[in-house]
């Protein structure tokens, strides 16, 4: 094949067969750098002892209860860092309708656990999943969207119960402020003796399901709806 040279020529070089070698292995290089896997954390071993909770949950959902076991794995056990984070998590009981999801949601949610770093994503996405059927309330007034939420609701419970999440509630000043409109509604309705049902609730009758919370505890004070579990108010 021949080339033709339009243009001056000012220097040459010549490739020899070390030079093409060269060039080779830092293409094979550059190409084995793209393909490695990063690995974000260090899958956890596990060890031949663990600690952890049972939780037991009732549901409208469900005929029969669910016992939600989550165990713990002690890190840095003997040091300033010890610390429980958790391990594995299997869900039972004698209802075996939803046995199929169930067995794949725990064996996910453990293989999360073990790959370390942070988990507590997982309430969040947890707390999403919405029932087209429609949800329930809890005793207290909760409102709780699905299945998979509860199973939400007892792993934030956990994570907290080690120390993993921050319980949230209103401070201080808030708790006052909530017990003082708490007061004035409950002295207003004394004059009503009639009640809207038997409602299990710690909150007023009729109250309102509160956006932030999801506790049916909002009630209409000063023109303003306020809830009496957490402070949100809707005039700030």
């Amino acid at each position: 094949m021949t080339i033709k040279i339009n243009k001056k020529i000012t220097a040459y070089n010549v490739v020899t067969e070390e030079d093409k070698a060269k060039a080779e292995d830092a293409a094979t290089a550059a190409s084995t750098r793209s393909a490695e896997v990063v690995q974000l954390g260090e899958p956890l071993s596990r060890p031949d002892k663990l600690v952890g909770n049972t939780y037991k949950i009732k549901t409208p959902v469900t005929e029969h209860a669910l016992y939600i076991t989550i165990n713990d794995v002690i890190m840095n056990e003997g040091t300033p860092q010890e610390h429980r984070r958790p391990f594995e998590i299997f869900i039972n009981s004698k209802n075996m309708e939803h046995f199929q999801w169930i067995v794949a949601l725990t064996r996910v949610m453990s293989a999360v656990f073990r790959k370390g770093g942070d988990i507590t994503f997982l309430v969040e996405e947890l707390h999403s999943v919405f029932d087209p059927r429609g949800g329930y309330f809890k005793k207290g007034g909760k409102y709780i969207p699905s299945l998979v939420a509860e199973i939400g609701e007892v792993v934030e419970q956990h994570l907290q119960e080690i120390g993993m999440l921050k319980k949230p509630g209103p401070d201080e000043h808030q708790k006052k402020l909530i017990a003082e409109k708490r007061a004035e509604y409950l002295e207003r309705q004394t004059q009503d003796s009639e009640t809207e049902g038997s409602e299990n609730s710690a909150f007023p009758p009729g109250a309102q399901l509160c956006g932030k919370c999801h506790t049916k505890a909002a009630i209409i004070m000063d023109g303003c709806l306020t809830c009496l579990n957490c402070g949100e108010s809707k005039c700030g």
